[in-house]
C-alpha cells in the first residue's frame, strides 16, 4: 500500500469513527428523551388517578372518606354491606395514547379501571411499594404481546398505583431515527473516503515533488534542481528546504572536486613535462659529459621530490572530510615545539624564537603537526636571511606565528587559503599553493579557525585557534614549560 493510500485510509477511518460515534451519541440521547417523555406522562397519569372520584393525590382528610380501609373490588360501608367502588385514570390529551392503570394492595389484590384493559403484572417489588417498604419505580413489561412502560407508586396505606403506556410508538420513532442516523453515518463514511483522498493528495503533493526531484537527481545527476518550498513553515516545507540545502552542498562539493581535478591536472603537467624532458635528454644524448649528466639527474631527482610533495598535498585535500569526533587530548605546545625544531633544521638561515605555554586541545596530533609545520614553512619561505620568526602558544588554544618578511599584498589576502593560489611574488619560488589550504581544512575539521594578516611593523601574522580540552578529560597531558630560543 502506498503512502497516499495509507493516508487516505487513516483519514477515512478517523472521520468514520467520529461520524459513527456522533450518530451513536445522538441515537441514545434521542431515545432517552423519548422515554423521558413517556415517564413524564406516566407520572401525570398517576397523579390524576381517582378512587370513588377522589384523587389519589388528595390530602389525607379527603382520603379518609374511604375509611375504613378499602379492599380492592369492594368498599364496606357502615352497615357492613359490601358495595363496589371505582378506580379511574384521567382522560389523555388529544393525540396522546391512553394509559392503563390499577390499584394493588400489599396482599397482591388488584382493582382495575373500568373496561377491558389487560391486567398489569404484580411482582414482589410492586407489593413492597404497596406495603411502604420501597419507593416507586419505573419498569418495562410485556403484556399480551405489547411492550409497556410501567410506573409503580405508593397510593396510601397498604396500596400502590400502577399506570402504564405502550412503548410501541416510541420504539417505532427510535427505529426510524436509528435508520436515519445509520444512513447519515454511511454517507458520512463515504464522504470521509472522498475527502480523505483529497486531503491525502494535498498532503502528499510536497512529498511527491520531493520524490520526483530525488529521482530526477538520481537519474540525471543534475544537482542544480531545486524544490519550491513555498512560504509556509511546516514540516514538509522545512524538509524541502533541507533537501535544497543538501543539493546545494552536493553541488558545491562536486564543483570543488572538479576544480581540484582541473587544478591538479594543471599543476602536475609542468613537473611531469620537465621530468619527461630531462629523461628523454638523458636517454638520447650519448655525448653528454659527466657533469651535465649529473646535473640532469640531480634536476630529475629534485623534480621527483617536488612531485611527491605535490601528490601528498593532493591526497590530503582529496579527503572528503576530517574526523568529526576527535577523542585524543594532545598538547599543542609540544606539537609546536617539535615543529619549530624541524623547521629550524630545514631553514637554518632563519632564527626561531618560541614562547610556548602549556595548552591541551582535542584533536589528531598528526594532522595538527601538519598544520603547524605548513605555517612555519610558509613563514620561513618569506623571511629574509637571519630574519626572526616568533612562535607563541597561549593557554587558550591559540598559536601565532609572526615573520619579518615583506608581508602579503592586500589584494592577495582574501585568496591566501584558496587551493593552488599563488601570489604574483610567489610564482618564482618553489611550492604548489596547497599548504595554507590544508591548514584551513585541518582547522575547520577540529572546530577551529586560522587567519593570516599583515603584522604591525612589517611581516605576516598567522593565528591558529583550536578548542581547548575541557577540564577532567581522561588522559589530558600536563606538559612542562617548553619555552626556548632556537636558531
Amino acid at each position: 500500500m502506498s503512502f497516499r493510500s495509507r493516508l487516505t485510509l487513516v483519514a477515512a477511518i478517523a472521520v468514520a469513527v467520529a461520524v459513527v460515534a456522533a450518530s451513536a451519541i445522538v441515537f441514545f440521547v434521542v431515545r432517552h428523551e423519548l422515554r423521558d417523555q413517556v415517564d413524564s406522562s406516566l407520572s401525570d397519569l398517576a397523579g390524576g388517578a381517582t378512587v370513588e372520584g377522589i384523587p389519589l393525590a388528595a390530602p389525607p382528610i379527603a382520603r379518609d372518606t374511604l375509611a375504613p380501609a378499602p379492599l380492592p373490588g369492594e368498599l364496606r360501608g357502615g352497615s357492613g354491606r359490601p358495595r363496589d367502588f371505582s378506580f379511574a385514570l384521567p382522560q389523555a390529551p388529544p393525540g396522546v395514547p391512553g394509559g392503563l392503570g390499577q390499584l394493588v394492595s400489599a396482599d397482591g389484590d388488584v382493582l382495575r379501571a373500568p373496561g377491558k384493559d389487560p391486567r398489569l403484572p404484580v411482582s414482589e417489588e410492586v407489593r413492597a411499594v404497596a406495603a411502604g417498604e420501597r419507593d416507586g419505580f419505573f419498569s418495562d413489561a410485556e403484556v399480551d404481546g405489547a411492550h409497556l412502560r410501567v410506573l409503580t407508586e405508593p397510593a396510601g396505606p397498604g396500596m400502590a398505583v400502577q399506570v402504564a403506556r405502550s412503548l410501541d410508538e416510541t420504539e417505532a420513532a427510535t427505529r426510524r431515527i436509528g435508520l436515519l442516523l445509520a444512513l447519515v453515518a454511511a454517507g458520512g463514511i463515504g464522504l470521509a473516503a472522498l475527502l480523505g483522498r483529497a486531503v491525502a493528495n494535498a498532503a502528499v503533493a510536497p512529498v511527491a515533488r520531493l520524490s520526483e526531484a530525488t529521482e530526477h537527481v538520481a537519474r540525471t545527476r543534475d544537482l542544480t534542481r531545486r524544490i519550491d518550498a513555498g512560504e509556509s513553515d511546516d514540516e514538509l516545507a522545512r524538509l524541502a528546504t533541507r533537501f535544497n540545502a543538501m543539493l546545494a552542498e552536493l553541488e558545491r562539493s562536486e564543483a570543488a572536486q572538479r576544480q581540484l581535478v582541473a587544478d591538479a591536472s594543471h599543476e602536475l603537467r609542468t613537473p611531469l613535462t620537465s621530468l619527461r624532458t630531462n629523461l628523454e635528454v638523458l636517454a638520447s644524448a650519448g655525448d653528454l659529459d659527466a657533469d651535465e649528466r649529473r646535473a640532469l639527474i640531480a634536476d630529475a631527482v629534485a623534480q621527483l621530490g617536488e612531485l611527491g610533495v605535490l601528490v601528498g598535498n593532493l591526497v590530503d585535500l582529496a579527503r572528503d572530510e576530517e574526523p568529526v569526533a576527535v577523542t585524543d587530548v594532545v598538547s599543542l605546545d609540544a606539537i609546536a615545539a617539535e615543529a619549530v625544531e624541524r623547521a629550524a633544521r630545514n631553514a637554518p638561515a632563519c632564527r626561531f624564537e618560541a614562547d610556548l605555554e602549556p595548552c591541551a586541545v582535542r584533536g589528531v596530533g598528526e594532522r595538527l603537526d601538519r598544520a603547524v609545520g605548513n605555517l612555519l614553512d610558509n613563514a620561513a619561505k618569506w623571511s629574509p636571511p637571519g630574519g626572526r620568526i616568533d612562535v607563541t602558544v597561549g593557554g587558550e588554544g591559540a598559536l601565532t606565528i609572526r615573520d619579518r618578511g615583506p608581508g602579503i599584498d592586500p589584494a592577495d589576502l582574501p585568496h591566501v587559503f584558496d587551493r593552488f593560489y599563488r601570489a604574483t611574488a610567489a610564482r618564482s619560488t618553489p611550492g604548489s599553493g596547497l599548504g595554507l589550504a590544508i591548514v584551513r581544512q585541518i582547522a575547520a575539521a577540529h572546530g577551529g579557525t586560522v587567519t593570516i594578516e599583515r603584522a604591525v611593523g612589517g611581516g605576516t601574522l598567522a593565528r591558529l585557534e583550536l578548542p581547548v580540552a575541557r577540564a577532567g578529560d581522561a588522559g589530558q597531558p600536563v606538559s612542562a614549560d617548553s619555552s626556548a630560543v632556537l636558531s
